[in-house]
């Protein structure tokens, strides 16, 4: 546990008093659900209440059964009456990374993630943890809270997600956390929430990723042209990764108004969050990490580059744009430099 921990406590504490009602905001998976969850404990008794709120449509498998099974309770955004709360608290993000976060103006940011220019009364952002867990297990640390069960079973499983069973980007303080949650977490429960993570009716894109992916050397591209979920794109690259010749996997799905573009690579070549920066970051957002990153690209943006009717066109067009951003991250653009989503 950081030697900070218990100054960083205080500060937290010092942003609420007994007749606060509290809204903790996120863009639902499992760092951010355990991370609220967190939250919710530490105010436990010191607040009037604390509500979660999630800004994203839940729909991936797991993250349902994480919060079935944990016994979570989340009100989608646009079913929350804002007026009734007067703290915010923003964990696992910050107000850039969704559009969503418009018109949330957090009182506190505790987050794993690249720094982002966020304003608040309170940040806690340490951009080199694998995961926001690892942030709040230490204030559960310094408190002396000893976690329920279900509670450090939650903290438990997103660590061991965010940071791919340590594999992806992973500091001591991680693995400290990690060993602190293993005393008191339910790992049965969390196998069983990790085995829930694709859906039935998913497997159709796995069909449409074989047979249409492109091949260049150690990357696979795949475009899935229109998905039902977003988080289609991110299983495929997590799945294409584990096939022992490939270093990169660039999975792409049109979804609402955006063409989402996922990126995965083993973390010893270029940075992701560079490439993606550098591929696609003039027309739409993007960034990530070392070895993982994705961009959003509004399609109404896309008509003036590539023709968005043939997905063979498209996905042409996301490799070229990939392998110019590459050749531009390889001239000299740092390799820990990271932005916004994962």
């Amino acid at each position: 546990m950081s030697s900070s921990a218990p100054e960083k406590l205080r500060r937290f504490y010092d942003q609420f008093s007994s007749d606060d009602h509290v809204l903790v905001v996120i863009n639902a998976d499992p760092d951010s659900i355990a991370s609220a969850m967190a939250v919710k404990r530490l105010l436990w008794r010191k607040v009037s209440s604390v509500d979660i709120s999630n800004i994203n449509i839940i729909k991936r498998p797991d993250n349902l059964a994480m919060i079935r099974l944990l016994g979570v309770n989340l009100t989608h955004i646009s079913k929350i009456d804002k007026a009734g709360f007067n703290r915010f608290v923003m964990v696992d993000s910050q107000p850039e990374h969704n559009e969503a976060f418009s018109g949330i103006n957090p009182d506190v940011i505790i987050d794993h993630h690249p720094e982002t220019g966020a304003q608040a009364s309170f940040m806690d952002i340490r951009h080199q943890y694998g995961a926001a867990a690892s942030i709040l297990t230490e204030y559960l640390r310094a408190a002396q809270i000893k976690p329920s069960s279900k509670l450090a079973t939650g903290l438990f499983f997103a660590i061991k997600t965010d940071t791919n069973n340590f594999v992806r980007q992973t500091s001591l303080e991680d693995i400290r956390a990690f060993q602190f949650l293993f005393y008191y977490a339910n790992v049965h429960l969390a196998r069983k929430i990790e085995q829930t993570e694709i859906r039935f009716d998913f497997l159709k894109y796995f069909k449409i990723a074989l047979e249409n992916m492109h091949r260049r050397k150690d990357k696979v591209y795949v475009n899935l042209g229109q998905v039902a979920n977003p988080d289609i794109c991110v299983l495929l690259a997590d799945f294409f990764m584990k096939v022992n010749s490939i270093k990169w996997s660039i999975v792409s799905g049109s979804y609402g108004r955006n063409l989402l573009v996922v990126f995965r690579n083993d973390g010893l070549c270029r940075n992701a969050g560079e490439v993606a920066k550098q591929s696609f970051g003039n027309i739409g957002s993007a960034g990530g990490h070392k070895s993982m990153a994705r961009a959003e690209i509004p399609i109404a943006d896309l008509g003036e580059h590539v023709k968005l009717k043939d997905d063979k066109i498209l996905l042409m067009w996301i490799v070229n744009q990939i392998e110019k951003g590459r050749m531009l991250t390889k001239k000299g653009l740092s390799d820990n430099d990271g932005k916004n989503q994962q």
